[in-house]
């Protein structure tokens, strides 16, 4: 296993990160299994652990301070905030109300007296960034964490953190999560150039683009479109679809390419996403020890220059042959009714 600093933090991560969002009753609920591969993780060298408070309702939180009893000192603890916890109104978002409840909930749940890093899930455009830096400078000066970044921020925001937290004297974003896979490189045009601008962490997830770089769906083979994930998704794996024709299509180059070099799909996928130099460390988010260790096997695999170029071929850097969650749709693109002028408006016009 190789290591990296976080950012400026200097805090040292190894540049697998093990995800726990298949933890609990979403992926895996038997806490013992989900026990044996954060053991088996650590045992491998993976020392950074990444979860958040929406997964499984907060049972991955619970199942991950569970697993790390005795071992805490040893280990970077990392989760997040911003998704509805629970009912009623004011349990979700980035204000400084909701962030100072939901880190006590998080430490209780974790088992632990501090998080080594908070990250804010995703935008909350109904918060003020500077009330959100504020909170979490706050939490660090408080030792309840120990550093703070963000996830799925788009570049413009990122840039408007640092801004703010330079104009108002506050803590600033060490980190940043977003997307990233051989499917998905639209963060190569300007959030992983703005993260190294101002040298922040970068931990990517979703490198398997939600299971379509496993290798079980290839072009040729049909798709059981009502169990596992393209139950959950159909429209993102039904061959008959025309916009997955792209993806579909760029499987089977990157599959061959993979079987040149004498390593799976999977593994050239984490070996891509660890090769760019902004990038920390990849998120792995395994259901099982098997799933775990067969991702494992990539962790000795660099790639060369020649076939970076090769990938580049097949998937323009920069381009999304699938949107990623639909994490790359913010208001001004997803609502319309921004973009439009008041009907009395344009019949005055």
């Amino acid at each position: 296993m190789r290591y990296r600093t976080l950012g400026g933090t200097g805090i040292e991560v190894s540049t697998y990160c093990l995800g726990a969002m298949m933890f609990g009753s979403v992926g895996n609920p038997d806490h013992d299994e989900c026990g044996r591969i954060v053991a088996e993780a650590l045992e491998q060298g993976i020392n950074l652990v990444d979860t958040a408070d929406m997964y499984s309702s907060g049972e991955s939180e619970t199942i991950v301070g569970k697993a790390l009893r005795g071992r805490r000192d040893d280990v970077v603890l990392a989760t997040k905030v911003h998704f509805p916890m629970g009912q009623g109104r004011n349990r979700s978002g980035n204000s400084r109300r909701w962030i100072t409840r939901a880190v006590e909930e998080s430490l209780r749940r974790l088992d632990t007296d501090w998080i080594d890093l908070y990250q804010v899930h995703r935008p909350d455009e109904k918060t003020d960034i500077e009330e959100t830096l504020g909170v979490l400078g706050d939490l660090v000066r408080a030792g309840k964490i120990r550093a703070f970044g963000c996830s799925t921020f788009p570049a413009e925001q990122i840039v408007e953190s640092h801004h703010v937290a330079e104009r108002r004297g506050l803590g600033r974003f060490r980190t940043e999560q977003p997307p990233y896979s051989l499917l998905a490189r639209q963060i190569e045009s300007a959030v992983l150039p703005v993260c190294q601008r101002y040298g922040m962490g970068v931990l990517v997830w979703s490198p398997l683009a939600s299971g379509f770089l496993t290798g079980r769906y290839r072009k040729d083979r049909p798709v059981d479109l009502t169990s596992g994930r393209p139950a959950l998704t159909p429209a993102r794996f039904d061959p008959t679809l025309p916009g997955n024709a792209a993806k579909y299509d760029a499987v089977e180059q990157l599959s061959a390419l993979a079987e040149e070099l004498g390593r799976t799909l999977p593994e050239l996928a984490l070996a891509f996403t660890t090769a760019h130099p902004a990038v920390t460390s990849t998120i792995i988010g395994p259901r099982t020890v098997a799933q775990l260790r067969g991702l494992l096997t990539a962790a000795d695999l660099a790639l060369d220059d020649a076939t970076l170029d090769r990938i580049d071929a097949i998937v323009p850097p920069g381009a999304n042959l699938y949107p990623p969650d639909g994490v790359w749709r913010p208001p001004a693109i997803a609502d319309p009714t921004l973009r439009r002028r008041p009907a009395h408006d344009r019949a005055a016009a």
